[in-house]
C-alpha cells in the first residue's frame, strides 16, 4: 500500500500529458471504481473523524489533515450504497474538485493505471439519468467505473448557478438570436449548470457528453458548407472528458483551417494543478475553473465585446 500511496503523491503533480491516470478503488463490493490521479492530492488511512451536527448524510465528519479541516465522505453511501463502516478501516482519497478539497472514505485502493483517453466511454445508452457515472473503461477484462463527483458534490451543497443581476442586465440584446454556444462536458450537473449560466445571458446553447461527440458536430457543420462563424460563438470545454479529452479537442480544432479560429473556452475543475503552459500550447483562447457562474457569464462576456 506504500508504495501505491506513495505514487500517487509523485503523479499529482503532472498534468497536460493528454493521457489519463485513473487511481483505481474499491467501496463497499467488488466492484472498481476509478479517479483521475491529476485530481488526487494523497491517500490515507482514515484518520480520527469528529462528526458535526447537521451534516449532509453521506459526510460521514471532519479530519483534520495538515492542519486544515476537510470533510470526508462516505463515497459508498454517496452514490446509493451501504455505509462502508468502521472509517478506521478505510481510506481517504484527498482530491480537489472545483477549487475545494475534500475527502472520499473507500474501503481499498488498488493501483494506478496509465490509460489514453480513447478507452475512455461514456456510460452505456439505457443506463438513465440517476447514475453517478460520468465514464467507464475496461482493465483486465474488469468494468471500471468513473464516478461523477461533480454530481455527488452538488446534491451536498448545490449550485444553483444564478448569474448576478447587474451582469444579466449588462447582457441584455448581446446574445445573437440565430447563434449557438457550444458545451462539451462528461458531467451531467456541469453540463446544467453552464447551460443555465449561458441562457441566463440569452444566449442559445448545444450539448455535448465528450469532445469526440463535439468535434463530430464541428467537422459535419463545415463539410456541409455552412459558415462557422454563422453557427457557433464560442465552445466552453471540459478538460477531463471520455473519448476525446479538451486538450485533445482543442487542438484538433486548431489543426482544421476551417475550424481554427473558433473561440475555446477550457473549464475544468482541475484547478488546483492546472497547466496553463498546456492551454498556451493548445492554443485555447481563455481558461476558467469550475463552478463560479458569474465568472463564467464575465467570461462569456469578455468573448462578445471581442465582437463589438
Amino acid at each position: 500500500m506504500s508504495s501505491i500511496l506513495d505514487s500517487v503523491n509523485q503523479r499529482t503533480q503532472m498534468v497536460g500529458q493528454n493521457r489519463l491516470e485513473l487511481l483505481m478503488f474499491s467501496l463497499a463490493g467488488k466492484q472498481l471504481y476509478g479517479i483521475n490521479v491529476f485530481k488526487v492530492r494523497e491517500v490515507i488511512q482514515c484518520p480520527p473523524l469528529t462528526t458535526l451536527p447537521g451534516c449532509h448524510h453521506v459526510v460521514r465528519g471532519i479530519a483534520q489533515i495538515r492542519g486544515k479541516a476537510i470533510s470526508v465522505i462516505d463515497l459508498s453511501m454517496a452514490v446509493g450504497g451501504p455505509s462502508l463502516g468502521d472509517a478506521a478501516k478505510c481510506f481517504v482519497i484527498i482530491a480537489e474538485y472545483n477549487r475545494k478539497v475534500q475527502g472520499f472514505l473507500v474501503k481499498s485502493v488498488e493501483r494506478i493505471v496509465n490509460m489514453n483517453w480513447s478507452d475512455i466511454h461514456p456510460p452505456p445508452s439505457g443506463s438513465g439519468k440517476s447514475h453517478y457515472l460520468t465514464a467507464v473503461t475496461n482493465i483486465d477484462d474488469k468494468l471500471v467505473e468513473i464516478i461523477d463527483v461533480e454530481k455527488i458534490l452538488s446534491e451536498i451543497t448545490p449550485n444553483k448557478a444564478i448569474v448576478s443581476q447587474e451582469i444579466v442586465e449588462e447582457n441584455l440584446g448581446k446574445a445573437p438570436a440565430d447563434k449557438f454556444v457550444l458545451i462539451a462536458d462528461d458531467s451531467s450537473v456541469a453540463r446544467s449548470q453552464i447551460k443555465r449560466t449561458v441562457e441566463q445571458l440569452g444566449f442559445k446553447t448545444k450539448i455535448f457528453k465528450d469532445g469526440r461527440e463535439c468535434y463530430t458536430y464541428l467537422e459535419h457543420l463545415v463539410t456541409d458548407g455552412i459558415e462557422l462563424d454563422d453557427e457557433v460563438i464560442m465552445l466552453i470545454s471540459d478538460i477531463e472528458m471520455p473519448e476525446m479529452d479538451g486538450y485533445t479537442l482543442t487542438a484538433e480544432i486548431r489543426n482544421n483551417d476551417k475550424l481554427s479560429h473558433l473561440w475555446v473556452m477550457l473549464h475544468t475543475s482541475l484547478s488546483g494543478v492546472f497547466n496553463e503552459a498546456m492551454v498556451e500550447k493548445v492554443g485555447a483562447n481563455d481558461f476558467i475553473p469550475k463552478f463560479n457562474p458569474d465568472e463564467l457569464a464575465l467570461a462569456v462576456q469578455k468573448r462578445m465585446d471581442l465582437e463589438d
